[in-house]
C-alpha cells in the first residue's frame, strides 16, 4: 500500500528528474554553461535535500484541482532560488559553513568565486524555469518569485542584524525575520503551485494561510533541531545559530514551548485547509511530517 511518505518521496524524485533535465537541456544545452559552472550548479542543486518547497507546490496544485505535474516549473524555480540562497549563505562572508546536507559546502567543494557564480547562475535559471510554465500564468509566477526572493534576502539582512543595531531580540522581530527568510519561499511555492493548478481567489487565500503557518512551523522546528540535535543527524553544523548570537525560538521561548508552538502552527495550517477535501491530503501530511522531523 502506498503511504503519504512514499508519495512525497516519489514526488521528490520526480522533481529531481525535472531539475536535472532542466540544467542539462537548458543550462548546458541552450545556454552553453561551461562544464565547471554546470558541475557546481549540479552539486549545489542535486546533492540531496528534502525538496519540501516543490513538494508543497505539487500539493497545492493538487489541492485546487490541478494535476501535480503542472507545478513542476514553479517548484523548480523555487528550488533553484533556495539552492542559490544556500550556496551564498554558506560563504565565509555570511554564515561561514563548511557542511551542507552531510557534504562539504559548495565553496569548500569548489572555491568561493565558483560558489558565488554558481549561486548567481541558479538565481538566473530560476526565471528560465518559469519559462516552461503555461504562458498564461508566467507573468504572475514571475511576480510571486520576485516577491519571495526579495523577502528571503530582506529576512537574511534582518537575521544578520544588518538592518538595525543588534539587541532588538523579541518574538515579534523573530517572526518578522522568518516570515521572510524562511517563509517567503514556502509561501511562494504554495501560491505558485496553486496558481499553476488554476486556483480561484478563495482557494489561493486558503493556501496562502496554510503556507504562512507552515513557513513559521518549519523554522521553529529547525531552531529546535539546531539546539538539540547533532551535526551527524542534521548534515550541517548543529548549535551554530546560538554560537553566532542569533535570536532563535528556543533562545526566546525555551525548547518545550517552541515544540508546542510548532504543533500549534501545524494545527493552524491544517485548519486553513478545512474547505478542501482529500485532494489536499498531501499538504496536510507535510504539516505533520514537519513537526515530527529529526533532520
Amino acid at each position: 500500500m502506498t503511504t503519504t511518505a512514499d508519495a512525497i518521496q516519489t514526488i521528490a524524485r520526480r522533481v529531481d528528474e525535472h531539475l536535472r533535465a532542466f540544467v542539462d537541456d537548458v543550462g548546458v544545452g541552450e545556454l552553453g554553461l561551461p562544464a565547471n559552472l554546470a558541475d557546481a550548479v549540479r552539486y549545489a542543486l542535486l546533492g540531496g535535500g528534502k525538496r519540501i518547497r516543490p513538494v508543497l507546490a505539487w500539493g497545492a496544485c493538487e489541492a485546487v484541482g490541478g494535476p501535480g505535474e503542472a507545478s513542476l516549473p514553479a517548484g523548480a524555480a523555487v528550488e533553484l532560488i533556495h539552492a542559490f540562497s544556500l550556496a551564498h549563505d554558506d560563504l565565509p562572508a555570511l554564515d561561514d559553513d563548511d557542511l551542507r546536507r552531510g557534504k562539504p559546502t559548495l565553496h569548500r567543494h569548489t572555491s568561493e568565486p565558483m560558489a558565488i557564480l554558481a549561486g548567481d547562475q541558479m538565481l538566473t535559471l530560476a526565471f528560465g524555469a518559469i519559462g516552461q510554465a503555461d504562458p498564461s500564468i508566467r507573468a504572475v509566477l514571475v511576480e510571486e518569485l520576485v516577491a519571495a526572493t526579495t523577502a528571503m534576502i530582506v529576512g537574511q539582512t534582518m537575521d544578520m542584524a544588518l538592518d538595525t543595531p543588534p539587541g532588538d531580540a523579541d518574538l515579534a522581530r523573530l517572526e518578522a525575520i522568518h516570515a521572510r527568510k524562511t517563509g517567503g519561499l514556502i509561501r511562494a511555492a504554495c501560491r505558485m503551485g496553486a496558481i499553476a493548478g488554476g486556483a480561484n481567489a478563495a482557494q489561493l487565500n486558503a493556501v496562502t494561510e496554510y503556507a504562512d503557518a507552515i513557513g513559521l512551523q518549519f523554522q521553529v522546528v529547525d531552531d529546535v533541531l539546531d539546539a538539540t540535535s547533532t551535526t551527524e543527524k542534521l548534515g550541517k553544523a548543529a548549535g551554530k545559530d546560538a554560537d553566532a548570537g542569533k535570536i532563535t525560538y528556543p533562545g526566546l521561548l525555551g525548547i518545550e514551548r517552541s515544540r508546542e508552538l510548532a504543533r500549534e502552527l501545524a494545527d493552524r495550517a491544517r485548519a486553513a485547509l478545512s474547505g478542501f477535501g482529500p485532494e489536499a491530503e498531501l499538504l496536510r501530511a507535510v504539516s505533520i511530517q514537519l513537526t515530527a522531523r529529526t533532520s
